[in-house]
């Protein structure tokens, strides 16, 4: 019985989580370009150490409103296919999806690494709250709260 480790976080009050091996690092630079003509939810680049991210506003893109910069907004900074491949991850496997650029999402707030059994995640409802079911993969219960499972695949196309 293999365990799964989930980064949670805040969006709009609500908790989600994605799988920890999607996760290359957490920042709080905010500073990001905005890029004229782009999707509604591509909040813009971000210059991270002399690379560029691509970041999206995770709230805009689950269709919610549009994300507020405040002091506990994060980034998180998603692994590349290759940097999934070098840890034996194919980047289609599952919950894990990739693509050869890099990749943020700006999230509301940073929360804790949740560990669970993987039987203990839950197949995910049509809908959460005003969030499509298609971007999610599972539901996890934890104390009284529900963390959703979000496919970063989904996500990413």
């Amino acid at each position: 019985m293999a365990n799964r480790s989930f980064t949670t976080f805040l969006l709009s009050g609500q908790l989600f989580g994605i799988d920890i091996l999607m996760v290359r690092e957490i920042n709080k630079q905010l500073e990001i370009t905005p890029v004229p003509h782009a999707n509604a939810y591509i909040r813009g680049l971000l210059n991270l150490r002399g690379q560029i991210v691509t970041i999206l506003d995770l709230n805009k893109r689950l269709g919610l409103e549009k994300a507020t910069v405040a002091q506990d907004s994060h980034n998180i900074i998603l692994k590349t296919e290759q940097e999934l491949q070098a840890l034996g991850i194919e980047p289609d496997q599952g919950d894990f999806a990739a693509t050869s650029d890099k990749v943020g999402l700006l999230v509301d707030d940073i929360r804790d690494v949740v560990i669970v059994p993987e039987q203990s995640i839950e197949p995910p409802p049509a809908n959460m709250g005003k969030i499509d079911g298609q971007f999610l993969t599972g539901v996890i219960k934890q104390n009284n709260s529900l963390v959703a499972v979000l496919s970063v695949d989904k996500l990413l196309k």
